[in-house]
């Protein structure tokens, strides 16, 4: 099946699915330049093609594991969608030490403990951002993490930073970052209930930018308002690029998975469509992907390129970029090698982290899911 490419003439074939695999930058002020400026081609092109090897597992026996931080000293935090709680790992040695279970989090479907991150100020206030499914909605905590504590017992009680995010059984978002601007950035899905997207009152299928307290960010497009872009079926990916601008992951219903240059106050269209469209009022996925091919969850960049995982796909997409278009038709990795992959992050150099998602209800569990790995990225 061929998919379009935003800016190029090149053909691939990829994916999409109704659900789930079915289904910190440093301190700046201001608006971050984001993916609608205009696009400036780099110095030097990403290569069309390019390689991918996993240099080793870090750790496996994870229970639905879903976010994953990376420790300024070393060491990883992952969260467990399904248990509620956040897992320290040597990325050494693979030793797990549990630092305790967040409080109030309400696992059903694809909802629970889902993204984490660290606050822009963690060297100084030990914080960890966290979204999640109460038994009401979705929302953002921040937690202290004292690891002078016993193990099981180092995270204190949440303070709720953000609330009121429709929940659903499916589509409830949950990837959250930092961006180079300072601000707080929530990838949330429209919950099953598609006019959402395209109410601008709405908080669902959305993704929000605001300040580390909770509040509508400065220079957002709307008065007032955390919404950043809008017309989002479910979004699971966010990742930056060195030019502070960024780009989603989203799943499509029975037709096009999408990856996006975000603009604020763009309309990317769902429901009024799914994937390229000829309406010029609603902003066009850079890449998208045919059914079985990809279901997105978490993104990655890395010198020029975004790195995609892919749930129902089984794979890890690479799409080099030419500032907000694909330079080159996006490349698959890893197709079936380690099953469902939930998130990649980078993880220095040319290197990123990637999580397994075969615990989840979804997936084949074999011996030893669900692991962390670590890959050289190319």
């Amino acid at each position: 099946m061929p998919a379009v490419l935003a800016g190029t003439a090149l053909l691939l074939t990829a994916a999409c699915t109704s659900g789930d695999g079915d289904v910190p930058g440093g301190r700046r002020t201001g608006t971050p330049a984001g993916a609608g400026a205009s696009a400036r081609a780099t110095a030097s092109a990403p290569p069309a093609k390019g390689s991918v090897q996993v240099l080793r597992t870090v750790a496996e026996g994870l229970k639905t594991p879903w976010g994953l931080a990376a420790l300024p000293g070393g060491g990883l935090l992952v969260s467990s969608r399904d248990e509620g709680t956040i897992t320290r790992v040597d990325d050494k040695t693979g030793r797990k030490t549990e630092l305790g279970t967040v409080s109030g989090v309400s696992p059903a479907g694809e909802g629970g403990l889902l993204g984490i991150a660290l606050s822009p100020d963690f060297a100084s206030d030990h914080m960890i951002y966290a979204y999640f499914t109460s038994a009401s909605d979705n929302r953002i905590v921040r937690v202290l993490y004292d690891e002078r504590k016993p193990a099981g017992e180092q995270l204190g009680a949440p303070d709720t930073v953000f609330k009121g995010i429709p929940k659903g059984f499916v589509h409830n978002g949950g990837r959250i970052t930092f961006g180079p601007d300072g601000m707080l950035y929530a990838g949330t899905g429209e919950s099953g209930r598609e006019g959402l997207a395209q109410d601008r009152t709405s908080l669902g299928g959305k993704i929000l930018r605001m300040t580390p307290e909770g509040e509508p960010a400065p220079g957002n497009p709307f008065p007032r308002s955390p919404v950043y872009s809008y017309g989002h079926r479910n979004v699971q990916g966010l990742a930056f690029d060195d030019r502070q601008r960024l780009f989603a992951s989203e799943f499509g219903q029975d037709t096009w998975d999408e990856l996006n240059a975000v603009a604020p106050g763009g309309n990317y269209g769902w429901p009024r469509a799914e994937g390229r469209s000829s309406d010029a009022a609603l902003r066009n996925p850079l890449a998208q992907w045919r059914t079985d091919d990809a279901s997105p969850s978490g993104i990655a960049y890395v010198d020029g390129v975004i790195w995609m995982a892919g749930l129902k796909g089984s794979r890890l997409w690479r799409v080099p970029l030419n500032g907000t278009s694909a330079s080159a038709a996006p490349q698959a990795f890893l197709t079936g090698a380690y099953g469902r992959l939930r998130t990649v992050v980078p993880a220095g150099g040319d290197k990123v982290w990637l999580v397994t998602s075969n615990t989840d209800g979804r997936g084949s569990p074999a011996k030893g899911d669900d692991r962390v790995l670590e890959a050289r990225v190319r």
